[in-house]
Parts: C-alpha cells; sequence; structure tokens
C-alpha cells in the first residue's frame, strides 16, 4: 500500500517550498512526491476564473521540473507528475519519470494518453469525470491502474460510494476529502494507493491547502496503513 503525496500546486510558485514539501513527504512516510505540469494559459479560463493569476504563478517551468525531480532523488522518493499536454510528456521522460498521472479532467485527452502510451511507462487514470460505464479503453504497454476519484473540490463524505467500489478493480483512491476517515475506509477496504494532497499550512492562499493533509496527518495516514499491513 502506498500513498502518493500530492503536491500539485500547493507550493504556490515557490521553489524552496516545493523542496520543503519533497522532504516532508518522504519524512512522513510517503512513496511518492506528486506534482502538477502544464501550461496555465492553456489549460485554465480566464473568464470567471478567480485562482487563474494563481494558476499563472505555480505553472512549473522545464528547469523547476528538472530541479524538483533531482532533488526527489536526492530524498530517495519518487517523483511523479499530473501532465497535461503533449509537449510536457517530453519534459518528464527527460527526467526520467517512472510513472505517469493522467487527471480526471484529462481522462478523455487521446492526444495526451496515446502520447504517454507510447513512452511504454504505467499509467495511473483518475476517473473523477468519467461518465462512462465501464473503464475507458486505453491501451498501454506499460499497463494502466484507475483510481476512484470524486471531483469536487472538497469532498464531503456523503459523495462518496465506497459500498459501489471495487477495490480489486480500481488500484486505489484519489482523495480530496477533508481528513484522514475516508482514506483509511478506503485503505481497510482494499485500496492500494492513496493519493492526496499535502501542505505545511491548511491556512495557505491557494484552492488546495484547506483541504489538504498536513505532514503530522500524512504521518498518522501511514502508522495507520502499516498498522493495516501487519494486520492483513
Amino acid at each position: 500500500m502506498e500513498i502518493i503525496a500530492e503536491i500539485g500546486q500547493n507550493h504556490n510558485g515557490d521553489i524552496q517550498l516545493a523542496r520543503r514539501l519533497i522532504a516532508e513527504a518522504k519524512a512522513a512516510g510517503a512513496a511518492v512526491a506528486k506534482f502538477q505540469v502544464y501550461d496555465a494559459r492553456a489549460l485554465f479560463p480566464k473568464e470567471g476564473n478567480e485562482w487563474f493569476d494563481y494558476n499563472c504563478k505555480t505553472e512549473l517551468g522545464r528547469a523547476d521540473v528538472e530541479t524538483l525531480a533531482r532533488e526527489c532523488e536526492r530524498e530517495s522518493i519518487e517523483f511523479m507528475a499530473s501532465v497535461f499536454d503533449v509537449e510536457r510528456v517530453a519534459w518528464l521522460e527527460g527526467v526520467g519519470m517512472r510513472r505517469y498521472k493522467i487527471a480526471s479532467r484529462s481522462v478523455k485527452d487521446r492526444a495526451l494518453i496515446d502520447a504517454v502510451a507510447k513512452t511504454g511507462k504505467p499509467m495511473l487514470v483518475s476517473l473523477g469525470m468519467w461518465d462512462g460505464a465501464d473503464f475507458p479503453e486505453i491501451a498501454a504497454p506499460g499497463g494502466v491502474e484507475y483510481l476512484y476519484c470524486v471531483s469536487k473540490y472538497p469532498t464531503e463524505m456523503a459523495d462518496l460510494h465506497f459500498r459501489n467500489v471495487d477495490f480489486a478493480r480500481y488500484a486505489g483512491f484519489s482523495d480530496h476529502t477533508i481528513g484522514n476517515d475516508a482514506a483509511m475506509i478506503a485503505l481497510s477496504r482494499g485500496a492500494r494507493i492513496i493519493e492526496k494532497h499535502l501542505t505545511v499550512d491548511k491556512a495557505m492562499y491557494g484552492p488546495d491547502h484547506s483541504g489538504s493533509m498536513t505532514p503530522s496527518d500524512l504521518l498518522a495516514l501511514s502508522r495507520f496503513r502499516d498498522g493495516l499491513a501487519v494486520a492483513l
């Protein structure tokens, strides 16, 4: 059972904060430190988007990606990113990323998925915005694993439907709820992967901080995971 610490945009455009979050993720038991790599002006609408300037500020350049990948290597934690366009797949290949994440909003982006598939690397796909009767048909030589996800930020516990989720089919859970309860339930029901946002301060400015784990929350979740693994 592995925990992916989703740093995402929670570095707030500060690479030193991003490096600190990598270290915190490693120290608290995460297997992966994950970021988001995108062209903000292409991905996010400007009109009616209160976070547009923030999205632009938190965009990672190619040199940033290289810096963060090296920092993950130094901390002995896997570097991963959600990628949102074909150009940035090449960036991630350049730093030797082992696995790719396809976010819920990109699950129907065939050009992107085909580009990732051509790398031959494993792919994690969140299905929060997938409306098909079954899993999407993705042909990937490296293999595909799917994560249960509800695309609401934050997600209320009432919006989760774990009774209908078979964690023998879903590899895990991309968690946007507040607190650790949902993640612990998913692990108890057989999830092998938990992805959850990480911050150093839930009161920081940004759309994801309030619903994120702190390092102490992550440590508690890691200890629960370890205890569950022993019990199983």
